[in-house]
């Protein structure tokens, strides 16, 4: 495994342990609760989740293949026990696994890795808003996905995938940065986005 695959399986691993603390938090009659990402219900942010899981999981065998899950309501062990195993997986994952093919495009084994744990480490953030536990992302975890988010979420994903950034403040904490860069905002933040609003999304699949 190279030097690069290691660091991003690592920010993987901490971003799995952040989220697995916010899914404690998931009950049964808070699945219709409306979550940071607009039109988006706690129900169908974890059937999202799942689905991400499975599909990054898949991807250490070198190629991925996005199906869609089914609804449920008993999906917070579900994830508990996929989480551990996507980690399992690229823990244990070949050297030779450099490139991930993901339909017809080949993207860096360690950019997916840590794009997987980005998308985690918010997706366990909106949990964690949905809730009511409100748990801030470690900081040590935000600086790192901080880079990984300005690299991997570019214009074009405003939108459909990601909503418009937020502006913050020059001495800003690193959670905040990155919550904004992902177009979500701190619960004491009220700046306004800096483009316009995207329309609420209409497929599981396009949730950021």
């Amino acid at each position: 495994m190279t030097t690069a695959l290691v660091g991003a399986v690592e920010l993987l691993e901490r971003s799995l342990a952040y989220t697995r603390g916010t899914l404690a938090g998931v009950r049964p009659e808070l699945l219709d609760a409306p979550t940071p990402c607009a039109g988006w219900t706690l129900g169908r942010l974890l059937a999202h989740m799942e689905d991400a899981l499975d599909a990054f999981t898949e991807a250490a065998s070198g190629r991925v293949r996005v199906d869609p899950v089914p609804e449920t309501t008993t999906r917070v062990e579900a994830l508990r026990e996929k989480a551990c195993v996507l980690l399992g997986a690229w823990a244990a994952a070949q050297p030779t696994v450099e490139q991930i093919a993901v339909d017809d495009l080949g993207l860096d084994a360690p950019l997916l890795v840590a794009t997987a744990a980005l998308e985690i480490t918010v997706h366990g953030w909106d949990v964690g808003q949905a809730t009511g536990a409100r748990t801030r992302i470690p900081d040590d975890l935000a600086r790192g996905l901080l880079g990984v988010a300005g690299h991997v979420i570019g214009p074009l994903d405003r939108g459909p995938r990601f909503a418009c950034a937020r502006p913050v403040p020059p001495h800003a904490s690193y959670d905040v940065r990155l919550l904004a860069w992902t177009g979500r905002a701190a619960p004491h933040m009220t700046e306004p986005l800096l483009c316009n609003p995207p329309e609420p999304p209409s497929q599981r699949g396009r949730a950021s």
